[in-house]
């Protein structure tokens, strides 16, 4: 029945039109007519109450709430403004809009009006504040994309009321570097469909929005920059990684993972060396370089890297210090480098001849009061949870 309907209805027009037939009129699952982010979409939106010969309501959520959602998404916004600007620019050509979400749904930028005195359903639904998510508009790309994080696209009489059938919209979540969403980017259109693949250009363009909130997230860190190949550097493709002053990968972008081979169950899968075969010690040493350079990883792939000192974390309000400088950062980290270094034995024969003295001591080891204060804490901590209480000597 499905082969020869799908012989029939030659167009996606009359496929999705016999999907909605059979979904919402006889209660079918259409398989192959709709993909199957769309019939999900579609049942959650029933369930929720919604019904398609509806007239949805795109009025923006109040002014206290918008200016609430606006303010905690500031640095997304900033993240993503030069690449919807330029994304923008691509598209000024076209009747296409960009739209930005928060991660429920809600408008946080939108571009300028696309019809007459922006009348248009899609200026309508796309102004700042409006909810585009399934709680308000059923099935959109925004929609599902702020439901279930998927790539998506969904096309006229796939958005589940009758009102947006001539919309036509790709979706791509924008997450952080934990894999949490933040937001969507959506580019949608009216009238006619897409006349190019928009949903890669979207796709590239919420990448780029995500490197640029990693970066900001390099603060404090050594921010690293690798490919296969060095012409990818820079670019939305390369991958991404921050490593901490011990010596420990804080975070990998997914372009960075697709390269790195996730060390065995069991073993410490954040290490600088397990992940990329390298020394801190030697990581700094690329810092100073600036340049991409060949490096190859434990799995036997090459790739190309390029490692500089992200900016210091700004000082909390309650603080009165200035932010440390990209050479303050450095000498911390090759600090912390050089005290790990050191063994336990060699730690306690210094604290020995201070006397027990922990400024003399830090003196003498040639790092902070600090440093040398949290690194006998983590030795009193790790010592406390070995089974027999013993003395741990070795190399830190």
């Amino acid at each position: 029945m499905t082969m020869a309907a799908n012989l029939f209805f030659a167009t996606p027009a009359q496929r999705t039109a016999l999907a909605r037939e059979r979904f919402f009129e006889r209660g079918e699952r259409p398989l192959g007519l709709v993909s199957e982010p769309v019939l999900q979409s579609w049942h959650r939106s029933l369930v929720a109450g919604h019904r398609p010969e509806a007239v949805p309501a795109f009025d923006p959520v109040t002014k206290g709430q918008l200016r609430a959602t606006l303010d905690r998404h500031h640095a997304l916004l900033q993240a993503a403004a030069p690449e919807i600007d330029q994304l923008d620019t691509m598209l000024s050509g076209t009747a296409c809009k960009t739209v930005l979400t928060d991660r429920h749904g809600i408008v946080v930028r939108a571009s300028p009006a696309t019809s007459a005195g922006g009348r248009g359903i899609l200026d309508t639904a796309g102004r700042v504040g409006v909810n585009l998510g399934e709680d308000n508009l059923g099935c959109t790309a925004p929609g599902i994309t702020a439901a279930s994080g998927a790539l998506v696209t969904v096309c006229g009489g796939e958005h589940f009321y009758g009102a947006l059938h001539e919309v036509h919209c790709a979706s791509a979540p924008i997450r952080d570097g934990s894999g949490h969403l933040l937001g969507v980017l959506d580019v949608s259109t009216e009238g006619q469909g897409f006349a190019f693949d928009a949903l890669s250009l979207v796709r590239l363009a919420a990448v780029g929005i995500e490197n640029r909130l990693f970066t900001r997230q390099a603060r404090g860190h050594v921010l690293l920059r690798f490919q296969a190949s060095p012409q990818l550097l820079g670019t939305p493709l390369e991958g991404l990684a921050a490593v901490d002053e011990r010596g420990r990968v804080a975070w990998v972008n997914p372009a960075g993972l697709a390269l790195l081979r996730r060390p065995a169950e069991g073993q410490a899968g954040d290490e600088l060396e397990a992940l990329f075969g390298m020394t801190l010690t030697a990581l700094l040493a690329h810092t100073r370089d600036g340049s991409a350079t060949p490096h190859r990883l434990p799995s036997g792939l090459q790739i190309h890297l390029r490692a500089s000192l992200g900016e210091a974390a700004p000082p909390s309000p309650a603080s009165t210090q200035a932010p440390m400088g990209a050479a303050a950062v450095q000498a911390a980290l090759l600090a912390e480098a050089s005290l790990r270094s050191l063994s336990q034995q060699a730690i306690d024969a210094t604290l020995i001849r201070s006397r027990g003295n922990i400024s003399a001591a830090a003196r003498m080891l040639g790092v902070s009061r600090g440093l040398l204060y949290r690194r006998l804490k983590e030795r009193a901590t790790a010592r406390a949870s070995r089974p027999d209480g013993g003395e741990d000597f070795t190399a830190a």
